[in-house]
């Protein structure tokens, strides 16, 4: 029987068998240890050990995995413990169990201050038996006495309880107080040290004597010898008295006295250092499996007790309520002005303007601009809105939507382009009408390539949420958790290829509106030539596409910059997209409605005959559908006949007069002299080849006609002059010259055929493409 071995080697029973003792071993702490941790629901571990027998033998490592407790990390070291407790750091080891002497302790809290693994956030246990103000008399460090205090405040220590608290009478007749008076008493007459383990001898010394009496009541009841008869050698007397020391149990000062297994199942006490000294916060009963501490004793740094770990609260970056509602007003705005763009144009869908413009076309690129407005709505809503399921349906949602979206409107605006492409551009002169039917029917091919990449890309590799996590951050609040930021993203495998082929369709589509839109430039006629609004829509949608692209794929962990930048592209794409269509029709229709129906360039500089030549030639074909510009020429045509009528009658009466008085004066007025220039004077405004000659010549552009009754300077005097004003000459030349003159200005303006004096031809054919026949040419420009 022992009363001081507490070293673990002595409780293997195959050796030391007949081994016991009073004093608890350095493992009957382990079960007081592991009661301590769960009470604070540590579940998290870790272990710092010298390197010497008496803590290797320790089963603190087998007695925390049978409780469940993890052990993160365990270290063991013989003289500098400074890399150890580092590495208990980096593996984020918040609550710390010590194994190690006086000597070194002080070493080990040295790095506990210099590493800041002290305060609110850690909890060191370390053993209880060192000697008192210890960290002065082992302090061998760098560390001052003041650093080594602020690194040790709050740590526990746990060691057996030398003596009961209990005011109770034992075996003794004693309390343990009375014990212990008296045995200082004794102690200081002698002048002797304390010893800790003096109550475990006292109570050592009754084991014996207990043992010894219940042996000798056993040998007297089997009727052997006496006790004084026997030796060491005899077993019978051997196994009498083990059982008898096994079944021991009585209240000593030290507390309740009984052992398993040899080993005493005594009190555990536990200490807090609180403020340079160490103060009792509780106590462990083996027996009974009990954990009792003091009611406000234990105080811990912090405003709770530490944690085990760093207690990682995940936390999602979300999109910004109030920013979502601001840009989610925005874009209802931006809705509401697709809406009135859409009520005008239905309203006005029978107006020349409208109607020249493709009002079915102008609807589906307001179907386009609302469809991509609706996708900002989906782009903003993350799993602080829905569902993880819904979210990773709104991946796919929202891609379709804006696809579509994007592809319907600028389809319909390049489909409108190339109807007026294919007309002005239709070199043969053949009528040829396209109707809204097939330009849905392009436009429908166009979405029909939307939809088998879409669904290629659903069945194949579908868009899925996935989670990307970020380094921990300091809780912004101060609290003893650490924030990982995690962000929600719709990918799959093969995101760079699926993107790539939907950004290559859309590009060509780029690319042929603006070769359309380059192609229809010199379209004179406003209403149908939108090639300088769709220049600037795909400037602008290229541009801020490409930014937008750029600047989202860098601000990828923020989602406010991401969303702001993707729905203020989508809002500015589709906004101008819209107002460069629409605005200008608007306006137009407040201002000017028939100036957009007309050709701007009926009158042509010299500069741009040769351009306009190219164009001349399509004009005509548009108007089939361009009625309200040939009601303008019928106009014209019809105001020019009746001119005719009337210089008729004015010659008809010239010729009477001539007839019926030729005896009179021959003069022609010179008002009829002026009309008969001004209709030798009109002009074709282009030829067949090369536009830059004219069909008829101005007769002032000829020589000068002579005067009446003027006489030619070039002929002599001695030549008889003959009167060129004569009666005859007139009524001569004028018979000449009239049919010659009426058959040949009329089919300038769209009258008689040059070659036969049927009807005028149809009025479709404009009269600035008429051309007289070379014969009458020559004989009117001789005239």
């Amino acid at each position: 029987l022992s009363f001081a071995a507490t070293t673990p080697v002595l409780a293997d029973k195959k050796k030391y068998p007949n081994f016991f003792r009073t004093v608890p071993s350095d493992n009957a702490v382990n079960p007081a240890v592991i009661k301590f941790l769960k009470k604070y629901e540590w579940s998290r571990v870790g272990t710092l050990t010298q390197d010497v027998q008496r803590f290797l033998q320790n089963d603190l490592t087998s007695k925390l995995e049978k409780a469940d407790i993890r052990i993160a990390d365990t270290e063991s070291f013989s003289n500098d413990p400074c890399t150890n407790v580092k590495k208990l750091k980096d593996n984020d080891v918040r609550i710390i169990i010590g194994q190690f002497d006086e000597n070194l302790a002080a070493k080990v809290f040295c790095c506990v201050y210099n590493l800041n693994m002290y305060g609110s956030k850690y909890q060191w246990v370390i053993p209880g038996w060192y000697q008192g103000n210890w960290w002065e008399q082992a302090n061998s460090t760098n560390c001052t006495t003041k650093k080594l205090l602020m690194a040790m405040e709050g740590y526990i220590s746990v060691d057996f309880e030398p003596l009961s608290t209990k005011q109770t009478r034992g075996v003794s007749g004693r309390t343990p107080q009375e014990y212990e008076a008296e045995y200082n008493r004794r102690r200081l007459q002698k002048g002797l040290e304390s010893s800790k383990f003096h109550g475990f001898a006292y109570d050592g010394i009754w084991v014996i004597a207990k043992t010894l009496t219940r042996v000798m009541a056993i040998l007297r009841q089997k009727g052997h010898k006496k006790i004084q008869d026997y030796d060491y050698t005899n077993k019978e007397l051997g196994e009498i008295v083990l059982d008898v020391m096994n079944g021991t149990n009585f209240l000593g000062v030290t507390g309740q006295v009984m052992f398993r297994n040899g080993e005493r199942m005594g009190t555990i006490r536990f200490n807090q250092f609180q403020e340079g000294q160490e103060v009792k916060v509780g106590e462990y009963n083996a027996i009974a499996d009990v954990l009792e501490l003091m009611n406000n004793t234990i105080r811990f740094q912090g405003v709770e007790p530490p944690k085990d770990r760093t207690i990682v609260q995940n936390q999602r970056r979300n999109i910004n309520l109030p920013l979502y509602s601001i840009l989610s007003a925005v874009t209802i705005l931006g809705m509401f002005m697709a809406g009135a763009f859409l009520f005008f144009n239905i309203k006005n869908r029978n107006h020349k303007l409208i109607k020249m413009s493709s009002p079915y076309m102008n609807n589906l690129i307001i179907l386009g601009g609302m469809l991509s407005y609706a996708s900002i709505f989906l782009f903003g809503l993350d799993g602080s809105f829905v569902s993880d399921k819904v979210f990773e349906t709104l991946c796919t949602v929202r891609t379709w939507i804006l696809t579509v979206g994007y592809t319907t409107a600028f389809g319909a605006m390049f489909a409108k382009t190339w109807r007026v492409h294919a007309i002005f551009k239709n070199v043969k002169m053949k009528k040829k009408i396209i109707k809204d039917q097939k330009l849905m029917i392009i436009v429908g091919g166009m979405l029909l390539i939307d939809l088998c990449i879409l669904i290629c890309w659903q069945i194949v590799d579908p868009l899925k949420r996935t989670v990307e996590e970020y380094n921990l951050e300091a809780d912004p609040q101060g609290r003893d958790i650490a924030i990982r930021p995690f962000l929600e993203h719709c990918e799959n495998a093969n995101m760079t290829i699926w993107l790539g082929i939907v950004y290559a369709y859309k590009g060509l589509l780029m690319l042929f509106g603006c070769f359309l839109a380059w192609e229809t430039r010199n379209v004179s006629i406003p209403a149908l030539n939108d090639s300088k609004y769709i220049g600037m829509s795909v400037y602008n949608v290229g541009i801020m596409c490409i930014i937008g692209a750029a600047v989202s794929f860098l601000t990828r962990d923020q989602p406010n910059v991401q969303f702001c930048i993707v729905a203020l592209v989508i809002i500015f794409c589709s906004t101008i997209t819209l107002c460069l269509v629409f605005m200008p029709k608007l306006i137009t229709m407040r201002t000017n409605p028939d100036a957009a129906t007309q050709n701007r360039r009926l009158q042509f500089t010299q500069n741009q005959k040769k351009e306009d030549s190219k164009t001349s030639t399509s004009v005509t074909s548009v108007n089939q559908a361009n009625t309200s510009r040939l009601e303008g020429l019928q106009t014209d045509n019809h105001r020019l006949r009746m001119r005719i009528t009337e210089l008729d009658k004015d010659l008809e009466e010239v010729t009477m007069q001539l007839q019926d008085t030729p005896e009179k004066t021959p003069y022609i007025k010179q008002n009829h002299y002026q009309d008969l220039n001004n209709i030798l004077g009109i002009h074709n405004f282009t030829d067949g080849k090369d536009g830059d000659k004219s069909i008829l010549k101005n007769n002032h552009e000829q020589k000068p006609p002579a005067q009446w009754g003027s006489v030619d300077p070039s002929r002599t005097s001695t030549e008889p002059i003959e009167d060129i004003n004569s009666p005859e000459h007139i009524q001569r030349r004028l018979s000449l010259q009239l049919p010659i003159l009426h058959h040949a200005y009329l089919p300038s303006i769209g009258g008689v055929d040059a070659s036969c004096s049927s009807p005028s031809v149809s009025p479709s054919v404009s009269p600035r493409h008429r051309h007289v026949q070379p014969s009458f040419r020559a004989m009117v420009s001789g005239l």
